[in-house]
């Protein structure tokens, strides 16, 4: 059975930020996550997750990899993300490539995301965190980004060879992307380590548009994928509508 999380960047706006986890709580899911844990108040964020007995189960964890000159940077951005997120209890890190590097072949900046997270890798492995890689497509929402293809993406966490490295599949990047949503999952599930949902177009709630999120959720099922699957939309009206509506998929 799939089990939700919500990502409370998206689909609530309460200030101060921590009361979303209590939205969360009420909605009925057992787990959220967020973006950058930089400036945010994790002691608050903390109590609220333990007050509503949700999990943190992702955040961001910074750093550009594809520029070799910034590699040891990223190294040190990332392992700072990965202690953070071992103290929180979160376990998973999304990371994001960064730009792909203008005057720098694709090859060389491939290589240089596999030497980081093969260099963070231990610590990954040591905290019980699990990085997990994003592709993002380019067309709509992240023009310039350098990962946007699952392929590309799981070839870098081969290379990798980690148990603590894994691919975020984001259904809404990848239909947009290279669609064949469900045969790439369900041929990749043991290197997919999160999942990210939202409809196409307009990246909103399942069911808004023209992914079948039935079929996604039964595939996601039957191949034995046991991770969390990330709520990341922005809701059309009500946000617990919208959080109904996709608990009724499950």
């Amino acid at each position: 059975m799939v089990r939700l999380s919500v990502c409370i960047e998206m689909v609530y706006d309460d200030e101060p930020f921590h009361e979303r986890i209590h939205r969360a709580a009420d909605a009925g899911v057992e787990a959220v996550e967020f973006w950058d844990w930089r400036g945010k108040d994790l002691d608050a964020i903390e109590t609220a997750a333990d007050e509503t007995d949700v999990r943190i189960v992702g955040c961001t964890a910074g750093g550009v990899l594809t520029d070799p000159d910034a590699a040891d940077e990223a190294t040190a951005t990332i392992r700072e993300s990965i202690d953070t997120a071992a103290d929180l209890g979160c376990s998973t890190l999304i990371a994001t490539t960064g730009p792909d590097q203008e005057g720098l072949d694709r090859k060389t900046q491939h290589e240089n995301i596999v030497d980081v997270l093969s260099r963070v890798a231990p610590a990954a492995e040591e905290s019980g965190v699990t990085l997990a890689l994003e592709p993002l497509n380019t067309a709509v929402d992240h023009p310039g980004y350098y990962l946007q293809t699952a392929g590309e993406g799981f070839e870098i966490i081969e290379a990798v060879d980690s148990e603590s490295v894994a691919l975020l599949y984001d259904v809404y990047h990848q239909q947009i992307t290279e669609g064949n949503v469900i045969a790439t999952i369900t041929e990749n599930i043991e290197l997919i380590g999160h999942v990210h949902i939202a409809d196409v177009p307009g990246r909103h709630e399942p069911g808004t548009g023209e992914v079948n999120y039935e079929n996604v959720f039964d595939a996601l099922d039957e191949a034995g994928y046991s991770g969390f699957v990330g709520c990341e939309f922005s809701p059309t009206g009500d946000p617990e509508t919208a959080m109904a509506t996709v608990i009724d998929y499950t």
